[in-house]
């Protein structure tokens, strides 16, 4: 036997075949005793290991520098040239398509969509692609005004001016500025285009100021059927207001003409509070103040209420804070390298860039430890209030500046938007919401990180918006849920967003219905289920003109060039629109 091992092993042929010579001989040699049976039966286990070890080392040799290299995560092969990826903000959309046009002009523009047209070929109008919900995304094309961004007229006696709807909002702002004139409201960021701003009913806050879309006096419509039409208040009205606010499926905006106001400045005045004050002053805060927000922090009794207003020469508050930025923060930071030392290592906890990160910055890296632990979320909620007790206080700016607002890092959201009665008699179910919804989240245990924003504005005649309504004095409040996207792991990812879409669907079921409460469109998610789907597509027939708005799609865009698979199922065609084509 040891002879035969001898020469096995000093065969020239690779490992794996010495080791099968070497299994055949052990298994056809003479018996032994048991001793010795027990010896070979643990020799051949010893030999099946080495054997393929050294196989694998052979036929996988490492390189010689293996020892000094890094592990790297595997990265996917590079796209083709030709397929662009393109995502919403939060990557919680994303598509490839090998067609994303990209016109400079207004006969461009009007020579792709008739291409399509013809050729019944998809091209989504994509705006910013920032929809939480990808609206404007389409795997099979799409078309972006980016390069469709030139102020044409200003009219500063009139307040008005007329761009290029692939203008973004910033960049708007900014021309308007050596005019001396602003938009009247803002959303919380200016990244958007205008063309999508306004064809998702997006909005501001303030009672007496109505969704963005209703700032539109002319548009410049081009549809893939009619070609380029021209909609104003007194050229086909219904038309108009139907396309303000049409979620890009009447067709593309090209230019638009927006009312504006005069450049100003606000002072802003944040301070806690907490619900029964906040009932106690309601009515009187939403009839006094120019803007008004709430923010409401889950599992505590905060409130923070942030006021703008033009400046008073008869009120001039103290700007002065009790604490600075940094104290503010402390609180926040303490949390975060307490945590550290029960989630992580304490070497972690000395990290020199944790004294740079903002308050939403840390707040994400609070998460990102353990996302969907109650008890961490409450006390991540618990020191967000604490921050925001440390920040009251007076701020004044130019309206652009002191309306934005820090949403935080990538998240999901779902934000409704209800009746709150009128200016002069406010119903005060937009706190009776709230209050349910707080309950909601303590009793189901839900993992809720804070802020919950509570909005309002004043009523939209666009019939499409969720704020549409025929009486002047109605306003409406809007309600956003969240949960942050604090990391990039996948499998963290798809737990939170499992989770999230629990914590909607609880809302959805128990506050919805009882108060008429309807999803913002860039926000809207479509169900899987195609029960859920149909109570969905039946729900909405019944606050919107769906019939309206898909007839004036068959007559504008009959081959559905603009569509895509969220819109169709949304707003499935019936038989008899069909045929009224």
């Amino acid at each position: 036997m040891r002879h035969l091992l001898s020469r096995l092993l000093r065969r020239g042929s690779s490992p794996s075949h010495r080791y099968l010579h070497l299994v055949r001989a052990l298994s056809t040699s003479s018996p032994l005793p048991a001793s010795d049976a027990d010896l070979r039966k643990y020799a051949g286990y010893t030999l099946l290991l080495l054997g393929c070890g050294a196989a694998t080392y052979y036929s996988f040799p490492l390189p010689p520098d293996a020892l000094h290299k890094k592990a790297v995560p595997f990265k996917y092969a590079p796209l083709p040239e030709d397929l662009h990826a393109v995502s919403n903000w939060s990557a919680t959309h994303e598509v490839h398509t090998r067609v994303l046009l990209q016109p400079d002009s207004l006969p461009a523009l009007q020579d792709a969509l008739a291409t399509a047209h013809k050729e019944r070929r998809k091209l989504r109008p994509l705006g910013s692609g920032l929809s939480p919900n990808g609206l404007a995304l389409s795997r099979t094309g799409m078309v972006n005004l980016a390069l469709m961004d030139k102020v044409l007229d200003v009219d500063t006696k009139k307040k008005t001016v007329t761009v290029q709807a692939g203008i973004r909002v910033a960049e708007l702002v900014d021309a308007l500025r050596e005019h001396g004139l602003t938009l009247q409201n803002f959303a919380s960021i200016q990244e958007q285009q205008v063309g999508g701003i306004i064809q998702v009913g997006a909005h501001g806050t303030g009672a007496r100021l109505p969704p963005i879309d209703e700032q539109v006096i002319t548009m410049k419509l081009v549809t893939p059927a009619k070609g380029t039409i021209e909609l104003s208040r007194e050229k086909d009205p219904d038309l108009f207001y139907l396309a303000r606010c049409g979620l890009g499926g009447l067709g593309v905006v090209a230019e638009v003409t927006l009312q504006c106001a005069e450049r100003h400045q606000l002072i802003e005045h944040t301070f806690v509070s907490n619900a029964d004050e906040v009932k106690k002053n309601h009515k009187k805060w939403l009839s006094e103040n120019k803007h008004i927000k709430y923010l409401w922090i889950p599992y505590t009794n905060i409130v923070v209420v942030v006021q703008c207003n033009p400046p008073s020469r008869w009120r001039t508050p103290k700007f002065t804070s009790k604490y600075g930025k940094d104290e503010a923060i402390q609180h926040v930071r303490d949390l975060y390298h307490e945590s550290l030392k029960k989630y992580r290592t304490k070497a972690e906890s000395n990290d020199p860039e944790i004294e740079q990160l903002s308050f939403t910055e840390l707040r994400d890296r609070l998460l990102a430890l353990d996302p969907l632990d109650k008890d961490h979320v409450i006390r991540i909620n618990k020191a967000e209030a604490e921050y925001w007790k440390k920040s009251e206080g007076y701020r004044m700016g130019w309206s652009d500046e002191i309306l934005g607002f820090d949403c935080g890092g990538q998240q999901w959201v779902s934000e409704t938007c209800f009746p709150a009665g009128t200016l002069a008699k406010p119903n005060i179910k937009d706190l009776d919401y709230m209050d349910e919804l707080l309950q909601l989240i303590e009793k189901e245990d839900i993992p809720a990180p804070a802020p919950i924003e509570q909005r309002w504005t004043a009523r939209s005649r666009s019939p499409m918006s969720p704020a549409s309504s025929s009486q002047e004095d109605d306003i409406f409040s809007w309600v956003g849920i969240i949960m942050y996207l604090p990391t990039s792991d996948a499998r963290q990812r798809k737990e939170i967003t499992e989770e999230f879409f629990n914590y909607r669907s609880m809302t959805q079921t128990n506050l919805w219905d009882g108060y008429s409460a309807y999803e913002h469109w860039a926000k809207i998610e479509v169900p899987k289920d195609k029960d859920e789907l149909a109570e969905l597509q039946a729900r909405l027939r019944k606050r919107f003109p769906v019939d309206a708005y898909n007839k004036a799609r068959m007559e504008l865009d009959p081959n559905k060039v603009l569509s895509n698979a969220k819109l169709e199922k949304l707003f499935p065609v019936t038989e008899a629109v069909q045929h009224a084509k």
